[in-house]
């Protein structure tokens, strides 16, 4: 395919959590024998001395992580990251969880419109957030805030959360267009499968 390493890299890093080699083929739409022909040659662009990730691989699944060169940089920064109040974006993705939680990655990234996996990491390692397996997405995650967030908030649960009713019937305006386009696209589909057809 035109693009695969870039189509893959890209991939990889909005995804953030190890991705199933059969799950990759169903996105960029390819066979097995031309996504491992990717992954090489991917591999191989990023063993440069100028690239500071790798593909970390266990022949099912797939993930982007950094080069152990790094790691000391790395854990210098998260360290001052975590020793350092919490930043505006930090409190933006917290207080999404908060009210919206069990909520994925993806939906978090919908609604800040940046990618968010170095604040959530940060979020959880403080434990104010945590992640668990999505029961309906096998490979993905949930996060959700801890009980250590309710505890620094003073509530039992998130119900106590302020403003929380006028900000879930907010939410339910949000996704109002979104239900009706679905459901109007299911009854489009529905006509056309049972309208009869002309010569």
């Amino acid at each position: 395919m035109k693009n695969g390493r870039a189509s893959l890299e890209a991939l990889l890093f909005i995804h953030g959590e190890p991705l199933t080699y059969k799950k990759i083929q169903s996105v960029l739409g390819i066979e097995k024998e031309e996504l491992e022909a990717i992954i090489k040659a991917l591999e191989a662009d990023l063993a440069a001395d100028t690239r500071g990730l790798q593909l970390v691989s266990d022949r099912e699944k797939i993930q982007l992580a950094t080069k152990p060169e790094f790691n000391s940089i790395l854990e210098s920064f998260m360290k001052e990251e975590i020793s350092e109040d919490l930043s505006p974006a930090s409190l933006e993705a917290l207080s999404i969880i908060a009210y919206l939680g069990p909520i994925s990655r993806a939906r978090l990234e919908y609604l800040r419109g940046v990618n968010s996996i170095v604040i959530l990491r940060s979020l959880m390692i403080r434990g104010l957030v945590e992640r668990f397996p999505d029961p309906e997405h096998p490979a993905g995650f949930l996060y959700r805030g801890t009980f250590d967030l309710m505890k620094h908030l003073g509530i039992k649960e998130k119900e106590g959360l302020p403003d929380y009713e006028k900000f879930q019937e907010l939410l339910k305006v949000f996704d109002a267009p979104k239900t009706e386009s679905a459901s109007a696209e299911s009854s489009g589909s529905t006509t056309d499968a049972t309208a009869p057809t002309t010569q």
